[in-house]
């Protein structure tokens, strides 16, 4: 049994508000235990991180700052075996996608942020006075200061540190909520901060649950400077309103419904090999996946049979297993939900083409498995097609032109993601400029350039983040005007 402890002012500390079990998803057992963080200890964590905000995070200089982030990074690469199980251990998700994925991309976003600060510059204006003399303008740009970060369970290290590092980066200090699924690799950073050196009360650590407990007490704080959250559309609208209680800034990517557009001519092997990604991988539970897929007549039914292959060929089983590639779902909370998807599709008469319930794994009956499911024949109007599932899942109906293609894809409350496969170049700017979403691939999925924009419209978020767009929500703008 593991004990996770919150991590503050550079000490794990015991939480005052109980403690909860932490289940392998793979088998449903408890294989820890994490300890909850009251309304005192938030409290604490936030006034540790504001102390170190005037201690010697503050007073550090930019070079010195970005040396000690990339130190971190090493210190986490040093550590990869240990993260890589607590990872696997949290989320059941198989190791040869963690391993790929989640440990280096999480790792290397302290690099990828400490590159952008080191280069970042800012404007200024040479200003012209009626008496000649001129006044000269120029940009500070300074640390916004607590950055509270709540993170997601699907993508636990990878989104935690998609949003720490430009944070500290950029000279914040946080404290961060992980999910309550996922407290494993937000505490073994905690390890590391202190190995590289990273000052006390820089990066803090508070478990607990959301509504009425750790979550909010972090969101509702009024020593919290800004918010960043990535998870459900729901819980993104109440920490908006705790947010307007100071008027302070929130970067919130939501929820998703995401569409894929598929014309006749599109390279059919191109497009299986990038579809079954975009619908399956990580079981599904990614906010950029595919679950509705629009198919050209011409191209419909051979789409239909090839995903239902690549949906029938994962391999089930120990997460452990290198040859294993496919992953339970989070909890049993979250399978009960995708299955409930799954008998709905069928009470609206939906076609299995593969999948359709609950998955039976060899030496793991307790686990939370689902199979991966490809649907025809729903109306768009379904909740199956409408609502947002976050298991490996997918449906696929038919259209004949363009203009219908696009009217399918933007009827939807989210816009976070979308895919466009043809080999029609013309078409594929014209089409990925009428598409609501934040970001549209062509022809890929899930191929990230970090120093691009991402977020979503409508109901998918507010704001953006990488790049330069990061540093604009983790700084504040400030001008100097100077007469001569």
């Amino acid at each position: 049994m593991t004990l996770f402890r919150n991590f503050i002012d550079g000490a794990f500390v015991e939480g005052s508000a109980g403690r909860f079990e932490n289940r392998f998803p793979a088998t449903g057992a408890v294989f820890g235990e994490v300890s909850a963080a009251g309304q005192d200890d938030v409290d604490r964590a936030v006034q540790a991180a504001r102390k170190a905000l005037k201690g010697p995070w503050g007073r550090m200089s930019v070079p010195d700052r970005i040396a000690l982030l990339r130190k971190l990074v090493a210190g986490i690469e040093a550590r990869f075996d240990d993260f890589l199980k607590a990872e696997v251990m949290d989320t059941g998700k198989p190791v040869s996608i963690a391993s790929h994925l989640d440990i280096p991309r999480g790792a290397a976003n302290f690099a990828v942020f400490a590159d952008q600060v080191a280069t970042m510059g800012t404007e200024s204006f040479s200003t012209p006075t009626p008496d000649g003399r001129g006044a000269l303008n120029y940009a500070l740009r300074l640390p916004r200061g607590v950055i509270g970060v709540v993170c997601p369970w699907n993508l636990p290290l990878l989104l935690m540190t998609w949003k720490v590092a430009p944070a500290l980066a950029c000279g914040n200090t946080v404290v961060v909520k992980p999910s309550e699924e996922t407290p494993a690799t937000a505490t073994l950073l905690g390890e590391v901060m202190n190995a590289v050196g990273i000052p006390p009360g820089v990066y803090n650590v508070v478990h607990g649950f959301g509504g009425g407990a750790t979550g909010e007490f972090l969101t509702s704080h009024p020593d919290v400077d800004a918010i960043t959250f990535t998870g459900e559309t729901v819980t993104g609208e109440a920490i908006m309103r705790a947010a307007s209680n100071g008027v302070r800034p929130v970067s919130l990517e939501l929820g998703g419904k995401n569409p894929g557009i598929v014309f006749d001519d599109a390279n059919l092997e191109a497009t299986l090999e990038g579809l079954g990604r975009a619908c399956f991988a990580n079981t599904g539970q990614v906010c950029l996946g595919t679950e509705r897929i629009y198919a050209q007549r011409g191209i419909y039914e051979r789409l239909v049979e090839g995903l239902a292959a690549k949906a029938s060929s994962y391999r089930l089983g120990d997460p452990f297993d290198k040859s294993v590639t496919m992953g339970p779902v989070i909890s049993a909370e979250h399978r009960r939900k995708v299955l409930s998807f799954y008998e709905r599709a069928k009470a609206d008469g939906a076609t299995v083409h593969a999948g359709g319930g609950a998955a039976q794994v060899d030496g793991f009956a307790d686990g939370y498995w689902v199979q991966p499911t490809v649907w025809t024949g729903l109306k768009p109007d379904s909740a199956v097609v409408t609502d947002e599932i976050f298991g490996p899942c997918t449906h696929i109906l038919p259209f004949d032109t363009e203009e219908e293609a696009i009217t399918l894809a933007n009827n939807s409350p989210y816009g976070l993601a979308a895919t466009i496969w043809t080999q029609d170049l013309t078409r594929a700017h014209r089409v990925s400029a009428q598409v609501e979403a934040g970001i549209t691939w062509v022809n890929c999925w899930f191929l990230r350039d970090l120093r691009t924009a991402f977020g979503g419209s409508k109901r998918s978020g507010i704001g953006r983040e990488g790049g330069v767009h990061s540093l604009e929500f983790y700084t504040e703008l400030r001008n100097v005007c100077v007469k001569l």
